[in-house]
């Protein structure tokens, strides 16, 4: 069966976003994609800074997006590898970069507008969509198959304040 379930949080500002996203990222092991959708501003880096949190990585280290960097690795108690492939037009940039090559080295990789190239996720990747609702409201919806995926969807249901 390859179903996918989803469910959608509301978030009203973006200490809520950057919440959410920790109680995501406790949930991630490694070897996890998360692939981000959302249109500029709906608060992908936000929600990325959160999942940072909840993966052990040190406040102190400031998450930015990696827009120009392509990717911005962080250690922590899993290692998170941040990619931003907004600017990348080809699917031979994107190759040559070696962003596909980051779902396959152990730690959790986090793609900003992962929905530009939905072909090169893997098939388990947990999809999280971000849309905006007025200036602070955010709709966040994952959306995962069974078997990992479902399993941290359960996690987060039971982890996060409802």
């Amino acid at each position: 069966m390859n179903e996918i379930s989803d469910y959608t949080v509301f978030t009203e500002s973006d200490e809520d976003t950057v919440e959410l996203g920790s109680t995501f990222g406790k949930c991630l092991k490694h070897g996890d994609v998360v692939a981000l959708a959302g249109e500029l501003g709906s608060g992908k880096t936000w929600f990325t800074k959160g999942i940072a949190r909840g993966l052990g990585i040190s406040r102190n280290i400031i998450v930015t997006s990696p827009s120009f960097a392509l990717v911005n690795e962080y250690p922590g108690r899993i290692t998170l590898y941040h990619i931003d492939v907004y600017r990348l037009e080809t699917l031979p940039q994107l190759f040559n970069a070696g962003v596909d090559e980051y779902f396959h080295v152990g730690g959790v990789a986090v793609v900003e507008w992962a929905d530009r190239w939905p072909h090169i996720l893997p098939e388990d990747a947990l999809k999280v969509k971000l849309v905006i609702l007025d200036e602070h409201s955010r709709s966040i919806t994952f959306s995962v198959r069974p078997g990992r995926g479902a399993s941290v969807l359960e996690a987060l249901k039971i982890s996060w304040k409802t």
